[in-house]
């Protein structure tokens, strides 16, 4: 919360501005695997297609990656939306809205045979790691860093989401150059939380499932990390979380947020399962002795035993920001 203070008295004095931040000392530090769905804020175009040799979607300069918002000039936010304003289309062009660039723009298409020859979407599902969850406020945070469109890789500006159960069921390994990927069955209906922002820092939201408080740990500031041992909480079979040693870097709080902490593995058990760092692992707790102090954001991808790290501050910081 900011506050700006002015008095005017014999003398002038100017109170500067200052973040005051109300996250707990201490906090659950998680490491669930996770299942992710986020509804978009708008209909996706994630491809193009020709009908009988013709592109109404080339014809009306609409690329992959656009974001559209209206159809007529009545607002669409999802597929079902948009197919109900076509359906009732008495014309043979629509006028569509759209965002690129974040700029608003308006284009007329022209339907062949009552299609449109875009093919679009309006959710996006995955998984992660849950990293933390405060138990005086609720908020959790995940991944530590955000979720993009994939056709676009733009960020998605999401309307609300869900995080879910989700079950590790195989790993695929790095690879220097490929990385790995964990294998999960989502449980859509088993929800854990509500996702209300997906951000640089992570997806952020309320947490409503039962809480674990066992696994409280004291809020790391960038003073409080060491230089050696760490270890990270993450799932690499069903639901079950498991500790593994990681060795610190580097740290520094520099404008690359998400990229604060440089760790290698050093793990046997971690190396042999997954070869070193795999996506789905993003969002995982890094755990310093009494604190937690980050999250596994990125893979070296040349070499995937290393990784980097967000704070923990930064994604509590931006966590607070969703409020």
């Amino acid at each position: 919360m900011l506050h700006k203070i002015k008095y005017v008295l014999l003398l002038l004095l100017l109170f500067i501005p200052l973040a005051v931040y109300s996250y707990s000392d201490y906090i659950i530090a998680s490491g669930q695997n996770v299942g992710i769905k986020l509804n978009a804020k708008n209909v996706l175009i994630i491809g193009k297609y020709d009908i009988d040799g013709v592109s109404p979607a080339n014809d009306a300069n609409l690329e992959i990656g656009d974001k559209i918002f209206s159809i007529n000039d009545i607002n669409v936010s999802s597929i079902s939306d948009l197919e109900q304003i076509i359906s009732n289309n008495s014309l043979d062009t629509i006028k569509i809205g759209y965002i690129r660039n974040n700029q608003k723009n308006y284009t007329n298409l022209t339907l062949k045979n009552g299609k449109t020859g875009l093919y679009v979407k309006d959710t996006v599902a995955g998984i992660g790691t849950l990293t933390f969850i405060d138990p005086n406020t609720l908020i959790f945070g995940a991944l530590g860093h955000e979720i993009t469109e994939t056709n676009s890789n733009n960020i998605l500006n999401i309307k609300d989401g869900i995080i879910f159960e989700s079950d590790i069921v195989g790993i695929i390994p790095s690879r220097s150059n490929t990385p790995g990927e964990k294998r999960a069955t989502l449980s859509v209906n088993n929800v854990f939380g509500s996702v209300n922002k997906n951000t640089n820092k992570g997806i952020f939201g309320k947490y409503n499932a039962k809480l674990n408080n066992n696994s409280l740990y004291k809020v790391a500031t960038i003073n409080d990390i060491k230089i050696g041992e760490a270890s990270i909480l993450t799932v690499l079979d069903d639901n079950e979380i498991k500790e593994y040693k990681i060795n610190i870097l580097k740290v520094s709080n520099s404008s690359e947020k998400t990229k604060n902490i440089i760790f290698e593995i050093n793990d046997p058990e971690l190396l042999e399962k997954t070869g070193g760092i795999i996506q789905g692992m993003s969002g995982s707790p890094i755990i310093q002795g009494e604190y937690i102090i980050g999250a596994v954001t990125h893979v070296v991808v040349n070499d995937p035993k290393k990784g980097y790290g967000i704070l923990i501050t930064n994604m509590l910081e931006e966590a607070e920001k969703s409020e």
